[in-house]
């Protein structure tokens, strides 16, 4: 079995060593590995105060099993104070994904769940509109429809928190979900929901900004997916893209641009996530690309 090792602790000597010989010891073979070293404010490498992230993918012999990996990389973790976990690769995380009216962001999950590219099981479909219900049902997954108001947003994010419990949602995707999270939701899951939104400058915000950057004759337009936080739209970032535009193009063209930017970049992040290759440090992440 091919199986993925992820670690982070404070730097020092010894913790690459250390690993590999443990792998050694029974008879893995490492096939990847990416390491990151971030230097403490106004230290530098040199100075060895800082925080280490590594990820390591390795084959396994059929002789090992899962739990005795585990236990190597639990008495690792005590002698490196260091925060380790292990999971199968290509094993899929059960994920909900959210959605509003706008499906191009939902449509694109699907199609790269069914062909593989996403490790995804997809477990349910939450929207506060009844739009996507044929597509989503006619998948076999199942949909809920949680409408929201002011006066009910506490009891429809408890409804939420049953269905992540009930399900045993890893992850929590806002595929173009238009509602704001309450900041007690997203302290509680954080880490584990990933939304996707527009690149514009604040001169855009709000309704159709695509039109406003129209307005403004933007040269350049993009979107970034990021983990939800309860400063809206200022978590950490996973993954951005952009494209150059011209005079050219429409309102409506630049919608049909955007949403094919917003759709890949969303994908791309899960992608990220889901082959556990972002580590989140502090308002920042590490993201070790494929």
């Amino acid at each position: 079995m091919t199986v993925v090792l992820t670690l982070t602790c404070a730097d020092r000597p010894g913790i690459v060593a250390g690993l590999s010989a443990i792998l050694a010891g029974m008879d893995c073979n490492i096939l990847q590995s990416s390491q990151f070293f971030q230097p403490a404010p106004g230290t530098t490498r040199a100075d060895g105060n800082g925080q280490f992230f590594l990820r390591v993918e390795f084959s396994a012999p059929e002789t090992v099993s899962l739990d005795e990996l585990q236990q190597a990389a639990t008495e690792f973790s005590r002698k490196f104070d260091a925060q380790t976990r292990l999971f199968i690769d290509g094993t899929p995380i059960k994920c909900i994904v959210m959605v509003s009216k706008f499906d191009h962001c939902l449509q694109d999950i699907f199609y790269r769940t069914r062909t593989g590219v996403l490790p995804l099981e997809i477990v349910a479909v939450v929207s506060n509109h009844d739009v996507t219900r044929a597509d989503v049902e006619r998948l076999g997954i199942p949909f809920h429809l949680l409408p929201v108001t002011p006066a009910t947003k506490s009891e429809q994010e408890m409804r939420l928190n049953d269905i992540i419990d009930q399900t045993g949602a890893e992850l929590v995707v806002l595929a173009r979900y238009m509602q704001v999270l309450s900041d007690n939701f997203s302290s509680r899951h954080f880490g584990r929901i990933i939304n996707i939104h527009h690149s514009f400058l604040p001169a855009f915000k709000g309704a159709k900004p695509y039109h406003r950057a129209y307005d403004r004759g933007v040269k350049m337009i993009g979107a970034t997916a990021h983990y939800v936080t309860p400063d809206l739209d200022e978590g950490p970032i996973i993954e951005q893209d952009a494209e150059r535009v011209t005079h050219a193009l429409s309102a409506d063209d630049l919608v049909a641009k955007g949403r094919a930017i917003e759709a890949r970049v969303l994908s791309k992040a899960i992608q990220l996530h889901a082959e556990r290759r972002v580590f989140i440090n502090d308002h920042r992440t590490v993201v070790f690309e494929r």
